[in-house]
């Protein structure tokens, strides 16, 4: 065993098992992750200290570090090592992130979720215009044509952690301030309530997938790394849908959290 490495943090392979001797490292290591013998931000054991702690060679640890990293639980700095990968920094609580006492005291969703993290956020790659709806969002907006299309990215303490669209009727947004690149205090969905759109309810469609390579290089994924992709649409009390958000969220960065009635 390497003396580098504190007695008990690994075990050892067991030579009689079917499994490949890369997988019961990954294994290992996953286990002393979840046991809390590495925290968030802690670096690995070398591949030098592993390859000595198991008597394998290097290519055998990097194999069992690609399966962390393809796991989403590590992340590799160049000439610097493997390092536990911070877990979700953000509890987004979908029953209260949009509740008008919020858009009241002049604070949009996101910033209040960052409130309630500690952490800083901020808004860029802003962009705003006119465009033609594709078929779905089309379809969401009561079969609407043209809409206004607002993009950003938002980052918590400098990380982009996702990106949205909002994609808004032309008849209500053109001409109003949601159409400039600062809709002011409460974001869009306070002007919208300004212009006379009392918003009643929303509707959420939520799926994980892997990313596209626009959205790894969007959101600095690590490898392995999944995104939340929702789709959110508002509609006031008339029944009408006033807009469609479509959000790109790294898996990483939020753990998403619901209160369902129990009648």
């Amino acid at each position: 065993m390497s003396p580098s490495l504190p007695s008990g943090l690994l075990g050892d392979l067991d030579p009689t098992s079917d499994r490949a001797v890369f997988r019961q490292i990954a294994d290992q290591l996953r286990e002393a992750i979840d046991r809390g013998r590495f925290h968030e931000g802690d670096k690995l054991p070398s591949e030098a200290d592993l390859v000595e702690h198991y008597g394998v060679s290097r290519m055998t640890v990097r194999n069992s570090f690609s399966i962390l990293q393809g796991e989403g639980l590590v992340h590799a700095e160049h000439g610097k090592g493997v390092f536990v990968r911070p877990r979700p920094p953000v509890r987004r609580l979908a029953s209260d992130r949009f509740a008008r006492r919020h858009r009241e005291q002049g604070k949009s969703a996101f910033i209040v979720e960052a409130d309630a993290a500690g952490s800083h956020p901020q808004v860029d790659s802003l962009e705003v215009k006119e465009e033609k709806a594709s078929p779905d969002v089309s379809a969401r907006l009561g079969s609407v044509r043209r809409v206004l299309a607002r993009r950003r990215r938002y980052l918590l303490d400098g990380r982009p952690v996702e990106f949205a669209t909002s994609f808004l009727p032309l008849d209500i947004a053109r001409g109003t301030q949601i159409a400039e690149p600062n809709p002011g205090p409460g974001g869009i969905y306070a002007r919208l309530e300004e212009l006379g759109h009392r918003l009643d309810h929303f509707e959420e469609e939520i799926r994980a997938r892997m990313p596209s390579p626009a959205e790894v290089k969007t959101l600095r994924l690590a490898s392995g790394v999944p995104v939340i992709h929702l789709i959110r649409t508002a509609f006031d009390t008339e029944g009408r849908a006033v807009e469609v958000c479509d959000t790109v969220m790294a898996a990483d960065a939020y753990v998403l959290s619901y209160q369902l009635p129990a009648t």
